[in-house]
């Protein structure tokens, strides 16, 4: 159902995008741009469950909070850049696009090291339990 209520607020996206193309063509980048805000909104909202579900598994099995944080921030940087280069390329801007999804991957290697730290700190334990 979910899925679903996503499709149609993308079709309802579309279809205004599609009215107002020949109406006022300057409003289609913003009816475009406040669709793809609803969805992401709506998706987050689905999101929360899934992290609850998150926590209560890290804690259950000890895995440290650090690094389920810097994966969170991996996603988050992930989306937030897709969604901003889509929008740009939808203004026309596809170099400008593609340059904002290289610096994102930059950040995003930058911002996993903690995740390469801490499997090298388990890697070097479980050799020493050997």
């Amino acid at each position: 159902m979910f899925v679903l209520r996503l499709c149609c607020i993308a079709v309802i996206t579309a279809v205004s995008a599609f009215v107002l193309k020949n109406h006022k063509s300057e409003l289609v980048p913003l009816c475009i741009t406040a669709g793809g805000i609803i969805m992401f909104l709506y998706a987050f909202d689905y999101l929360t469950e899934s992290i609850e579900f998150i926590k209560s598994f890290t804690q259950n099995t000890g895995i440290d909070n650090e690094i389920i944080r810097v994966i969170f921030k991996i996603i988050g940087i992930g989306f937030l850049i897709e969604l901003t280069a889509s929008s740009v390329k939808d203004l026309g801007f596809e170099s400008v696009a593609d340059k904002l999804i290289l610096c994102g991957k930059i950040v995003i290697f930058v911002v996993s090291v903690p995740i390469l730290s801490g499997t090298y700190k388990i890697i070097v334990s479980m050799i020493n339990l050997v």
